[in-house]
């Protein structure tokens, strides 16, 4: 694949694209209302602020849980491969998993894991 090609994928992403926003700009008519600037939440009328501040427990808790998410993607090829790469593969992983542990204890340390 060329730079031609490349050049030739752009255009064409752009071209349909600015299509797509020309045809639905004459086809749909422009309406205005109170209902459409509002929130959807569910069919439920939002009551106070839309814009509330969170606690920072339920970031650092979600990042802990994407840590030892991204840390099945890496067990599952180890999993595949390692009767064929015997026991440097487990003593590699025991490592692996011994480091992630760590990391699982100081986020517990510094209560990460706690919700307040």
């Amino acid at each position: 694949m060329g730079a031609g090609s490349l050049i030739a994928l752009m255009i064409a992403a752009i071209a349909f694209s600015g299509i797509a926003l020309l045809i639905s700009k004459f086809v749909l008519k422009a309406t205005t209302n109170k209902q459409k600037g509002e929130p959807y939440e569910c069919g439920i009328p939002t009551t106070g602020p839309s814009r509330i501040q969170f606690n920072v427990g339920y970031y650092l808790f979600a990042l802990v849980f994407l840590i030892f998410d991204v840390e099945l993607i890496f067990m599952f090829p180890w999993a595949v491969v390692v009767k064929e790469v015997g026991w440097l593969a487990l003593f590699e992983i025991v490592i692996f998993l011994f480091i992630l542990f760590t990391g699982l204890l100081y986020a517990h340390k510094k209560g990460a894991l706690t919700w307040k």
